[in-house]
């Protein structure tokens, strides 16, 4: 009788998933002082204050009275997302892959929690009241045109003393391509204009509209999409401080079956609520380019 010999598997420790970038708008995350003042409230007292300029000075007279205009500007909180996820115990043991809930989260961070949180991000500053969404069509634009369009922004934001140290430009890999191709052979003519932001980020296309609809997750409908009268953004600029943008409270949580008492599973909790805004005093420092609508 022949022999009858099966062969064993070996499960390796690759995965096979999406592609997918991280997160490109954690740089316009709000430092400790805005996190603090959020701690304990739905909503954001933001203070506003301006003040006259000076007047001459007469001997006879001294001083002329300006005067102080000290206000408030209500932000609230925006953002309120969440999702659960199962798995059967036996589902796990039989597909011999215990840790399935540690690439699971992961898996939840960097292919849906990241892009819905910078798709969130640009949306909501490009539809902010007082923003200036501006139609450019560079479909086949040059990188002359490009650069043209961005040192006409810098200059404008140069003329209304927009700091530069935390100038952003955000901008889509195909145009950031067709910046990159021109600059290796025209360093002085791009360098000069590039130069005027702190840092150059691109953004998948998938992620930056000027809106977007957040999914309920009824009737298995999960994520975000671009709305119908959405647009797709060229390219945006953001100086940092024009930005309200942190998250109150994230929670993350693994629980097992011994904790749940109607299901034999494992089970992951995750929610994030937060706020992204901006400061109605600032809005020279924000920019938006978008394709014309089809």
């Amino acid at each position: 009788m022949p022999n009858n010999i099966a062969f064993t598997r070996n499960y390796t420790s690759v995965i096979d998933e999406v592609y997918q970038r991280a997160g490109v708008s954690g740089v316009l995350n709000s430092g400790r002082r805005m996190v603090r003042a959020g701690h304990n409230a739905k909503e954001i007292m933001i203070s506003k204050i301006s003040v006259t300029g000076l007047a001459d000075y007469t001997r006879n007279v001294g001083y002329k009275t300006g005067s102080i205009t000290y206000e408030f500007e209500t932000k609230t909180f925006n953002y309120d997302r969440g999702i659960r996820l199962f798995a059967d115990v036996m589902d796990v043991e039989e597909a011999g892959v215990n840790d399935c809930f540690v690439e699971a989260g992961a898996e939840l961070m960097r292919t849906q929690v990241a892009p819905e949180a910078d798709a969130f991000t640009f949306a909501q500053i490009a539809s902010h009241t007082g923003v200036t969404v501006t139609d450019e069509d560079l479909s086949d634009a040059m990188a002359t045109d490009v650069l043209a369009s961005l040192r006409a922004i810098t200059s404008n934001m140069d003329e209304h003393q927009v700091t530069t140290s935390s100038r952003y430009l955000f901008i889509t890999p195909t145009l950031k391509g067709v910046l990159d191709d021109y600059s290796y052979a025209n360093p002085t003519m791009s360098n000069p204009v590039l130069e005027r932001f702190a840092r150059v980020i691109e953004v998948p296309q998938v992620r930056f509209y000027t809106a977007i609809d957040l999914k309920s997750g009824d009737a298995d409908q999960f994520g975000y999409a671009k709305t119908s009268t959405s647009k797709d953004i060229n390219f945006m600029v953001v100086e940092k401080s024009a930005v309200i943008k942190f998250d109150k409270h994230v929670a993350s949580r693994v629980f097992s079956p011994d904790e749940l008492e109607s299901l034999d599973s494992f089970m992951m909790k995750y929610r994030k609520y937060g706020i992204v805004e901006l400061l109605d005093n600032k809005l020279d420092g924000v920019y938006v380019s978008a394709a014309p609508s089809a």
